[in-house]
């Protein structure tokens, strides 16, 4: 599993954006801080709440500098219908074949419900030179990050 002080595993995914794009890690750096949000799935009620509360408290990340990009291994399809249901002004990266979740550590199953390879839900916050300054992971996909704590980061860098 990546952790602080680790250099990110770059990736390139499609990029929900309202289109679809490509979206290299390693290409985007200049933006960092990147603040990476995996979330398990889009439509369901703790995802859409915490991609909504990144949506309430985009603004304080802009202006710290950072862009924020939710992860999950939904098709860029269903994350462009599920931006524009929620109103999300921040893109959507589709791990729909799970490279990324499996290259980052986070694979978890919902068995009960017959679901393999969700991300687990996680924040990671990426600097300039592609080092995790930040890292949060829970094994419980009902907990949501402490969001201040992901500002902080932010702020640090």
């Amino acid at each position: 599993m990546v952790s602080t002080g680790d250099e990110a595993p770059s990736f390139t995914a499609p990029l929900a954006n309202g289109d679809i794009e490509s979206f290299t890690l390693a290409d985007r750096l200049d933006e960092a801080p990147i603040v990476l949000a995996f979330f398990p799935g889009a439509f369901t009620g703790v995802c859409t709440h915490e991609m909504n509360t990144f949506q309430d408290r985009l603004d304080d990340f802009s202006e710290a500098g950072a862009s924020v990009y939710g992860v999950s291994i939904d098709t860029p399809f269903s994350q462009n219908e599920f931006r524009d249901k929620l109103g999300l002004e921040f893109d959507l990266l589709s791990d729909s074949n799970r490279e990324i979740v499996d290259e980052w550590g986070l694979s978890m199953d919902f068995e009960e419900l017959g679901v393999d390879g969700v991300a687990k839900r996680s924040v990671f916050v990426v600097d300039g030179d592609g080092v995790v300054q930040y890292a949060w992971v829970s094994d419980d996909p009902g907990v949501e990050p402490a969001y201040d704590e992901v500002l902080d980061a932010v702020d640090a860098i």
